[in-house]
């Protein structure tokens, strides 16, 4: 029986870039601990932040709700909201949803669920049919829903009230972000990407990522030592996204070189710290010309999908 580095309950996990074997109980504590440091390092909350949680039902936004919901507890004037978007997409949304609804009643958080169709007129499947059929092709799936998706968790955070807006984003996710962003040699994403929620507009609700130091194998682990359900059946869609391939080959980098993910994030918010005032300077943020919402350009990509779908008149909007 392997023992518990601090103690000498059996372990139930060694970490491949620490060597430590961790029994239960210390495992739990560490887990929680990193989240802590993560938040204190990057100035992610303050004792009075109402903040919305972005809960799909997934792995990681289950134990994301239930770490803030157990650390926020130590703040009274503190408030959290769970938010859900349905995106539409057919024989999968329907078992996250009941999943997230039953995990927030569990805890006791205020739970809100919002659709693509109620913003944008249209969920994701109807969309892909719309679109293909107007164009004869489409970009992946994937491309129209992340931007979608992003506008809808922002758009419900201020609808609930929220000041901060926490996404479940892992260690894994942010690596693979560094590394796609590196490979089409997109610097100027670096300066964009603020860690520490830094930028203001009235329409936008500033971001944190909680879990963007922890290992996604460890937040499954975390789920079934604590018998947390979550969604185990991945998004039909996800075999579209160029994001696996990276995945792909970090994963075998990783074998080799256990704490690759560490680096290449770290390195990331290095970019992000030594860009963003530059990056700011020379391409200030301006408004969509359609629906005010912060954009880099003229017209945001959320209103050129739309437009896309034939959900928006670029000219009519524009006039009025």
């Amino acid at each position: 029986m392997v023992k518990c580095y601090y103690c000498n309950r059996e372990a139930v996990y060694s970490r491949p870039y620490e060597k430590k074997p961790l029994c239960l109980a210390h495992f739990n504590k560490s887990f929680i601990n990193r989240v802590k440091r993560t938040i204190s390092k990057f100035k992610m909350l303050q004792p009075h932040d109402k903040v919305a949680i972005g809960l799909s039902g997934g792995k990681d936004s289950v134990v994301l709700l239930h770490v803030l919901s157990k650390l926020m507890r130590n703040f009274p004037r503190s408030k959290l909201i769970a938010v859900t978007i349905d995106e539409g997409i057919r024989g999968y949304r329907e078992e996250s949803l009941e999943i997230a609804i039953r995990h927030a009643e569990e805890l006791g958080v205020e739970h809100n669920i919002f659709s693509f169709e109620e913003f944008f007129g249209q969920g994701l499947d109807d969309l892909l049919v719309t679109l293909e059929n107007k164009q004869g092709d489409r970009k992946g799936a994937c491309a129209y829903c992340g931007i979608l998706r992003r506008r809808a968790l922002n758009e419900a955070a201020l609808r609930v009230g929220a000041n901060k807006l926490a996404t479940a984003h892992n260690l894994d996710d942010e690596a693979q972000t560094v590394l796609m962003n590196m490979l089409r040699g997109d610097l100027g994403r670096f300066g964009r990407n603020d860690y520490e929620p830094v930028f203001k507009h009235e329409k936008f609700v500033p971001r944190i990522k909680p879990f963007m130091l922890t290992p996604e194998p460890e937040i499954v682990l975390y789920a079934v030592f604590n018998g947390l359900q979550y969604q185990e059946m991945p998004c039909p869609h996800a075999v579209e996204a160029d994001r696996g391939v990276i995945r792909d080959m970090l994963q075998m980098y990783l074998e080799r070189n256990p704490g690759a993910l560490f680096n290449l994030v770290r390195m990331g918010a290095e970019l992000s710290e030594l860009l963003k005032q530059q990056e700011r300077k020379e391409r200030p943020l301006k408004e969509c010309k359609i629906c005010g919402n912060p954009t880099a350009g003229e017209i945001c990509k959320v209103c050129a999908v739309l437009y896309e779908a034939g959900e928006l008149d670029f000219k009519t909007k524009i006039d009025t």
